[in-house]
């Protein structure tokens, strides 16, 4: 079982990007677009599950699915869309996950909603400090559920993102 395990932030996460987006580079080469460091490691300050969330933009997704091997060879788990469509979706470090790679197409909407998620936190620390403070008290009440752990901080969540699309666009 799973230990929700929310840290206070990590410079190292960085690096842990920057590691993990080369080998997907290596991997997808010209496929790959841009890639994005989303979530919460990818705000500095942030307290954080310190699982890295990498968002590959991608020219063709529906190509993605021949890369599983590859990517199961440097330890990812492929999940298919995993209840987003038109998303590719990875997980590294099975029950200790380390990274989890969120892969679209060049055009998803979801790209945008990511990015202006991350850089409204970036930008406004109160919120950014609210949001830590939220999931440091829900890490504590639901140390083995994660799915109440995500349910706690849902409201919280889907106000950030109200806010952080009408502020992006």
């Amino acid at each position: 079982m799973r230990k929700v395990e929310v840290k206070p932030y990590d410079e190292q996460w960085v690096s842990n990007f920057e590691e993990e987006s080369h080998k997907l580079h290596e991997i997808f080469g010209s496929e790959i677009i841009e890639v994005h460091h989303i979530g919460s490691t990818a705000v500095i300050g942030l307290l954080s599950k310190p699982v890295i969330d990498i968002m590959p933009v991608v020219s063709d997704i529906n190509r993605i699915d021949e890369f599983y091997k590859a990517m199961v060879a440097i330890g990812y788990d492929p999940k298919g869309e995993n209840g987003i469509h038109e998303r590719r979706y990875f997980q590294k470090g099975g029950d200790n996950r380390t990274h989890h790679v969120h892969i679209y197409g060049l055009g998803n909407p979801e790209i945008e909603r990511h990015l202006a998620f991350r850089d409204y936190l970036r930008v406004h620390s109160d919120v950014a400090q609210e949001y830590g403070s939220l999931k440091e008290q829900l890490s504590h009440c639901f140390p083995y559920d994660i799915e109440s752990y995500i349910k706690g901080k849902e409201q919280l969540v889907l106000e950030i993102d109200r806010a952080a699309v009408g502020w992006y666009s």
